[in-house]
């Protein structure tokens, strides 16, 4: 069980930033934000929160990433001795991992080319597509945290 207490608490640190981040933005700032603020103002915000909020979910990739399969593979002895939950978060983390960074790579970076040409129109649509899917995400993170917590990590 060596570096299982550190991995655990990096794991959920980890899982609060990036899962709880994304409930913040989707349940109090997104909403606020479209009633308070116009167009490109709404863009300019979402793009300074999210170059602030993306680094720190690229840290928590790898954090859980690193920390998941260290207590997989080197405390619980692998794949076939851990509970079935398990296998779960990890099939949910990954569906996760993928989106993200289909988020980053594909409508976040045309928001940010819209924002630069002063495209409001085609920015509101690419920060339409980012909402759906941090909302997804967020479900996703969501499902996952009560996967977590609902059951034994090794078989019984």
């Amino acid at each position: 069980m060596e570096g299982y207490a550190l991995a655990t608490v990096v794991h959920v640190l980890a899982v609060v930033i990036w899962v709880g981040g994304m409930f913040f933005a989707w349940m109090f700032l997104r909403p606020t934000a479209a009633r308070q603020l116009d167009g490109m103002a709404r863009l300019r915000l979402w793009e300074e929160v999210f170059q602030r909020f993306f680094p720190w979910v690229w840290a928590a990739v790898v954090a859980l990433l690193i920390t998941g399969f260290h207590m997989i593979f080197l405390v619980f002895g692998g794949m076939d001795s851990v509970h079935p939950s398990v296998h779960t978060m990890l099939a949910l983390g990954l569906i996760m991992m993928a989106i993200f960074a289909h988020v980053v790579f594909a409508p976040y970076r045309r928001m940010r080319q819209a924002i630069a040409a002063s495209d409001t129109a085609e920015g509101l649509r690419r920060l339409g597509q980012i909402r759906r899917l941090v909302g997804i995400n967020t479900l996703i993170g969501l499902v996952t945290i009560i996967v977590a917590s609902g059951g034994p990590l090794m078989p019984q």
